[in-house]
């Protein structure tokens, strides 16, 4: 899903669109994730969770190959949401099939090896991205996933065994998940649109829509999320915005950078993403071992610890200039990749280990939800930044100043972001033990 940002040029040269279309690109895909992903994380809950993700790599299989058979840019942004539909389906509930299965002394090492994982995926994606595009064009970046969401069904019909979900069915409440996808839509649509009087009445729609949904929730006997959750333990609340802060920061960073490097440096789109993947690679080896470090040391330390180093490579990039040397861009992105690996498992660590059992699939969700709004927020800003400095023009090299211009903005913002991380994950408290998680309801 990650090689697509390094294809973004390619293809909005053969659709012919502007540089707002394009930044929707991976803006709708976060959409669905945000707006579908507790709903999911319910379901998995009532129905399975091993079936949930089976279903997501299906729906992935569908929206990829018609994102590859794209003959317009409203046809690829729709399939590119249902593409996000399908990633709120699997990754809303991985971890909590991962943390289902792991005694509770080893899931720090467990979802370290999970999230390297990812972070490999995110490694070899710009660069397998670049390839692709230059030897058989944009549409192979799609269709490059096919085969390889097949085989990961075989892999799970012959040797993923059992099932993990409640005993008990909880009632879905499609009236409290009605309100919350209409939260999300308007949240999106509505930053894409400021400084209008749009924009401020879709806002003002989301914030009233998110204040019905937690009402909502807190009285429900069965709600998507027991909002009591983040009353309960300061450590599950406080790193979740932790967390959603860090990816609002990070996500926009390879689109930003794919069409910095592109465009105004004049990189081919291999050798851009042979320079981005370096953060991921950082990610990738430091997320086990933080992993493991983890389960015995307060996972807050480490938190913090990321962040701070993250913060200095975040200054460090957004000093940068239209001169700019590749290996002054590709270490800053090492430093940012070091910090993220010490960040992202810790963090997901403390978050699992203050929930019960019983509300793992939703803890999953929730955990990736604010990964999600996180990502949102970063690329809906940068959407307004596009906005306000490019407009609806196509990215020519008279844009290329307004282009750096938006890049380092947006660079400035994350960087105010992972400072404000840093405060918040330093004050969150210590974790508490797997034998004092919170209580469901009832228990």
């Amino acid at each position: 899903m990650a090689s697509v940002n390094i294809a973004i040029p390619d293809l909005a040269a053969e659709l012919h669109a502007n540089a707002k279309m394009v930044s929707w690109l991976p803006t709708i895909f976060l959409l669905a994730n945000v707006a579908l992903m507790l709903p999911f994380g319910k379901l998995a809950d009532n129905y399975g969770r091993k079936r949930i993700y089976s279903y997501g790599l299906v729906l992935n299989i569908l929206s990829s190959t018609m994102c590859a058979l794209a003959f317009n840019m409203e046809w690829l942004l729709f399939w590119r949401f249902m593409q996000g539909a399908a990633a709120a389906m699997i990754f809303g509930t991985g971890v909590a099939i991962l943390t289902s299965v792991t005694p509770a002394e080893k899931r720090g090492f467990a979802l370290g090896i999970a999230a390297a994982c990812v972070y490999i995926g995110l490694t070899v994606a710009p660069a397998v991205g670049g390839w692709l595009t230059e030897l058989w064009g944009w549409r192979s970046v799609f269709l490059f996933q096919v085969p390889l969401v097949i085989m990961l069904l075989l892999l799970i019909k012959l040797r993923m065994h059992g099932e993990w979900k409640n005993e008990r069915k909880a009632k879905f409440d499609w009236r409290g998940s009605g309100i919350f996808i209409i939260a999300s839509t308007c949240l999106v649509f509505g930053l894409s649109q400021l400084p209008s009087i749009i924009g401020i009445v879709l806002l003002s729609v989301a914030l009233i829509a998110m204040v019905l949904f937690v009402v909502h929730q807190s009285k429900r006997d069965q709600p998507l999320i027991r909002v009591q959750m983040f009353k309960e333990s300061r450590v599950f609340s406080m790193s979740l915005v932790t967390s959603l802060l860090m990816y609002a920061s990070n996500y926009p960073l390879t689109f930003l950078l794919s069409l910095y490097l592109q465009y105004v440096k004049g990189f081919s789109p291999s050798e851009s993403g042979q320079i981005i993947l370096l953060q991921a690679l950082a990610m990738a080896f430091l997320a086990p071992l933080s992993g493991r470090l983890s389960d015995k040391v307060q996972p807050r330390l480490l938190a913090t610890l990321g962040c701070s180093i993250v913060a200095c490579g975040f200054f460090i990039l957004s000093r940068m200039d239209i001169d700019t040397q590749a290996w002054y861009i590709g270490s800053s992105l090492l430093l940012i990749g070091i910090g993220f690996g010490l960040f992202s498992t810790p963090n997901n660590n403390a978050i699992m280990g203050a929930v019960h059992s019983s509300e793992l699939g939703v803890a999953s969700a929730s955990l990736n939800l604010a990964r999600t709004i996180g990502n949102l927020v970063g690329m809906s800003l940068v959407n307004l930044l596009v906005h306000h400095y490019i407009g609806d023009a196509q990215i020519l090299p008279e844009q290329y100043p307004a282009l750096l211009q938006t890049v380092l903005v947006a660079l400035n913002i994350s960087f105010a972001f992972v400072l404000i991380a840093c405060v918040i994950s330093g004050f969150r408290g210590r974790e508490q033990k797997p034998e004092k998680a919170i209580s469901s309801p009832g228990e």
